[in-house]
């Protein structure tokens, strides 16, 4: 099986879906909990939400493998991106509820993790490096937009409600202040989702390891919580919510597109 998908656009945008995938290699899954094996903490339909990205001219790039073979959007130091709160790791053991990923004694090992990053993670990251690259020969700029999301409440992470959309800059230092102002712009005058700048998700290590202004290459992330688009028991696609949902996407892309 292929470890992703690359549609390569004309423009200087590329989406980076990395929590899409839902496959699971079978040694993996059957050291796993039946609850795990549901894949429950994947960014679901994501790819399918940002699917009009590629009307706009842009690359597209989306995994096949879940998150909890190896998450992508982790450094492969597997350094905690959110210091002093409840996260997950490079390989998780425990889902997005606290519950474990893996049966008993059955947690990968070191030299495990070690092996996945070279066989699911690296060839990721090179694809993505490179689309990067030709992007910027092409345009002499480019915006990396990170498409997340998720459950809108989870204890285990965050305390109460997530927003609806929530916007993430690496605490401001991942895009241009230019671009921050217009894609606040564009959800402040939209009045159906709340929303937040760099709040609970500030970014991933996509986000925070690409983004490099002062080069023309600019890493926006945005979270959003699956209720606006999906149901988030059953993981089912919404039509109608999604439908709603994607014009305020489309708007902030369209900002993303414009010359600085």
């Amino acid at each position: 099986m292929d470890l992703f998908t690359l549609h390569r656009g004309g423009t200087p945008l590329l989406v980076s879906v990395p929590h899409d995938g839902t496959h699971l290699p079978a040694d993996i899954a059957a050291r796993m909990t039946p609850g795990a094996r549901r894949v429950p903490d994947t960014d679901w339909h994501i790819a399918r939400l940002y699917a009009f990205a590629k009307q706009l001219g842009a690359s597209m790039i989306v995994p096949t493998h879940s998150r909890y073979a190896v998450d992508l959007n982790r450094g492969e130091d597997d350094v905690s991106l959110y210091p002093g709160q409840n996260t997950t790791g490079l390989c998780p053991v425990v889902r997005f509820s606290g519950e474990p990923v893996y049966l008993p004694g059955q947690v990968p090992s070191e030299d495990e993790v070690r092996a996945r990053v070279e066989a699911y993670w690296r060839p990721y990251h090179v694809a993505l490096r490179d689309e990067i690259e030709r992007i910027h020969a092409a345009h002499g700029r480019v915006v990396l937009w990170e498409g997340h999301s998720i459950r809108g409440e989870l204890p285990f992470l965050f305390e109460g409600r997530l927003p609806d959309l929530n916007l993430g800059t690496a605490s401001g230092t991942s895009a241009t202040p230019a671009l921050q102002q217009r894609l606040e712009a564009v959800l402040a005058g939209q009045s159906r989702y709340d929303w937040v700048h760099n709040g609970r998700f500030k970014g991933g290590h996509i986000t925070r390891h690409y983004g490099d202004p002062a080069r023309g290459i600019q890493a926006v992330q945005l979270e959003v919580s699956q209720r606006i688009y999906m149901d988030e028991d059953s993981f089912a696609w919404e039509g109608a919510r999604a439908a709603e949902a994607q014009p305020v996407i489309r708007a902030l892309l369209a900002e993303a597109l414009r010359p600085a």
